[in-house]
């Protein structure tokens, strides 16, 4: 391959590295401000761009989520999107403590069209952008440094006079492809704003630093983020925002480390949709801090109804294997992994007020409303432990420890035949048929049990081998014991090796002319017979 053709990105763009870096020592200790741009930069990506009905539903989550910043469109950029910022006006969609975000060029009649959008609104946040990175202003849009600048002042001074008639008017600027661009022309565009907007502690701009294509590895990123979050004016009036893609695949990476850098506010998208590769996932951000102990500040507890809801408003599906909301992140089909889980579980069940500590599973997943019943399913690599957990929790069947590797080896060599899964009712059919075996070689055609003395007298009618029925009687310390010697009388050599009984069935570990086996009954005298169908077949 022509890796030739490309340059690392140190040739490719400054980045300030001063000795004393203070991110690798941070800890994500709180939750940064989440914007949400699925109604902006997650829609425009679409095939099938959202309508207004889609875009409402969308909105209506992302609130009940509990976001507190939403970018709710692009309104100068097509009629529908001006039409949807005008609806969640007149239909005061906007609760009071949510601050919508409009986006917007660096162009006069464009920056006039968004504030007749947002006509009526009592609070926003107007978002201005251009590109600043030197091959944007050289390819495409042809201005040197000193034009960009004027442009962004231009535009910059046009938002100021609008926002006089705008009182909740707040405004946002991003030197798009700001990881790609001179620190030094970036820090003055943003000073240079700060000074234009007259920017407050109480009434603060927002600089989003966007890595609109990925360069390089997340911790160049921090650096970044790290020197600006150092040297921008007026740094306490200013909320550093992060806006980070995943054309690497290290999206959420760099959004973390920007926020150990000093970023404060992170834009994305719920699972990650956006152009090309997408945007950042804030759904995994803010998971990934409930599992580290730290509110995320939003709420999936019911996981599956919020991807449900994006998966029908983007018309995407959110991929099986997903970080926390995919259908197959919680389940182990590995026979290891499956006993690890299982003994996990019984000994929370002993310790339920213990910090969760269930090996393979970071979070439990009844804490994002997902039941326990998914997390283990049997396949061709599945192991004792797999196959007992899920006659255990699905059948109410708990087989004794010796007996689960005789009916894994079952399991796997039916896996092996078919090449797929087995579901749970399959698992319990091949038990069932496999151990429970009352008609064989010996059928019990009638049985009693009476005390005597001591023990148990056990009178039965046998059908023998040769279909032969006959009377046998025999005694034991039990009807187990007792069924073995009228077994003996009858010419079958039997000895019992291990015994169960969880409730619902019986299980027996009985020797029979030289052949181990186990089985299964609904009680002791019927899983001998069981046992001893199997050993004579």
């Amino acid at each position: 391959m022509p890796y030739h053709r490309y340059r690392p990105y140190e040739q490719r763009v400054h980045v300030p590295v001063g000795q004393d870096r203070a991110w690798p020592s941070a800890r994500l200790e709180r939750a940064p401000l989440w914007v949400p741009v699925d109604l902006r930069d997650g829609n425009q990506a679409l095939a099938e761009p959202m309508d207004t009905a889609r875009k409402r539903r969308f909105h209506d989550l992302l609130v009940a989520v509990g976001y507190k910043e939403i970018e709710v469109g692009y309104p100068s950029a097509s009629r529908t999107d001006f039409d949807f910022v005008r609806h969640l006006v007149t239909a005061d969609a906007v609760p009071d403590d949510v601050t919508p975000v409009v986006f917007t060029p660096a162009r006069a009649d464009l920056i006039d069209r968004t504030f007749e959008s947002i006509e009526g609104m009592p609070r926003a946040v107007v978002h201005l952008y251009i590109a600043t990175a030197p091959v944007w202003r050289d390819v495409v849009l042809r201005r040197d440094r000193d034009a960009v600048r004027r442009t962004v002042r231009e535009a910059a001074e046009r938002m100021a006079r609008n926002a006089a008639r705008h009182p909740g008017v707040r405004f946002q600027f991003s030197p798009e492809t700001f990881n790609l661009t001179e620190p030094d022309f970036v820090l003055e565009l943003c000073d240079l704003l700060t000074e234009v907007w007259d920017a407050s502690p109480d009434r603060p701009v927002t600089h989003n630093l966007p890595a609109t294509v990925e360069i390089a590895t997340p911790n160049v990123y921090a650096d970044q983020i790290e020197y600006f979050h150092r040297h921008l004016a007026r740094r306490d009036a200013v909320i550093l925002s992060v806006h980070p893609h995943n054309d690497r695949g290290t999206g959420v990476a760099c959004a973390e480390l920007a926020v150990l850098a000093g970023a404060q506010r992170v834009e994305g998208c719920l699972f990650g949709n956006g152009e090309r590769t997408g945007n950042v996932d804030l759904v995994t951000l803010a998971m990934n801090l409930y599992a580290q102990g730290v509110d995320p500040m939003v709420d999936f507890s019911d996981i599956d109804r919020v991807k449900e809801t994006v998966e029908e408003c983007n018309r995407l599906p959110v991929h099986p294997r997903h970080p926390y909301a995919g259908e197959l992140v919680h389940t182990a089909f590995s026979g290891t992994h499956q006993d690890a889980i299982s003994k996990g579980f019984a000994h929370r069940a002993h310790h339920p007020d213990e910090p969760w500590q269930v090996p393979y599973l970071p979070i439990d997943p009844a804490d994002i409303g997902r039941s326990y019943e998914a997390v283990i399913r049997v396949n061709s690599q599945s192991g004792k432990g797999g196959t007992a957990y899920l006659l255990r929790t699905r059948h109410g069947l708990d087989l004794p420890a010796r007996m689960r590797p005789d009916f894994s080896r079952v399991v796997q060599h039916r896996t092996d035949d078919s090449g797929r899964e087995m579901t749970p009712k399959e698992l319990y059919d091949v038990f069932h048929s496999t151990y429970v075996v009352p008609d064989g070689e010996v059928g019990l055609e009638a049985w009693s049990v009476r005390p005597e003395g001591a023990g148990t007298r056990f009178v039965c009618t046998l059908r023998t081998a040769d279909d032969r029925s006959g009377d046998y009687e025999g005694t034991g310390t039990g009807p187990a014991s007792a069924f073995v010697d009228a077994l003996a009388a009858a010419g079958y050599e039997a000895a019992v090796l291990d015994f169960h009984e969880d409730g619902r069935l019986a299980y027996a570990e009985c020797r029979v002319g030289g052949v181990t086996a186990w089985g299964a009954g609904e009680g002791p005298v019927q899983a001998v017979l069981s046992a001893v169908n199997r050993a004579a077949r």
